[in-house]
């Protein structure tokens, strides 16, 4: 077994502070070598930027094999998210918010899955 394999790989979560705090206090919080979280709290004074920056860091990080993101959050980066469609790993799940209802019409894994279903059906 690969040590890779051994240690596991995490969950990252970006989202606002109850999504965040909800699921750091199941366990999923940890620090990598450099010390950087896998979670950001994003609130009214996060830039699009900051979110963005954040996301490419985790999408970059060999321990990490899950972003869950607050649906609302992901809208403000779709287009970053939507050019990321390639790689399986890690993979991006859009999740609720308390403030923001969950709709499947925008989500991305779903367009892209209902995308493929649309074409396989045309053969």
């Amino acid at each position: 077994m690969s040590v890779a394999a051994a240690q596991g790989k995490l969950i990252a979560v970006i989202g606002d502070e109850d999504t965040c705090v909800g699921f750091l206090l199941g366990g999923i919080g940890e620090m990598n070598k450099k010390r950087e979280p896998n979670f950001l709290v994003v609130d009214k004074n996060t830039s699009v930027q900051e979110i963005e920056a954040c996301y490419k860091k985790f999408m970059k990080r060999d321990d990490i094999d899950i972003i869950l993101i607050n649906q609302n959050i992901a809208e403000q980066i779709r287009h970053v998210i939507d050019s990321d469609n390639d790689n399986p790993l890690p993979a991006v799940l859009e999740i609720p918010s308390k403030d923001h209802p969950y709709d499947p019409t925008k989500d991305s894994v779903l367009r892209r899955a209902k995308g493929l279903y649309s074409a396989d059906d045309m053969r």
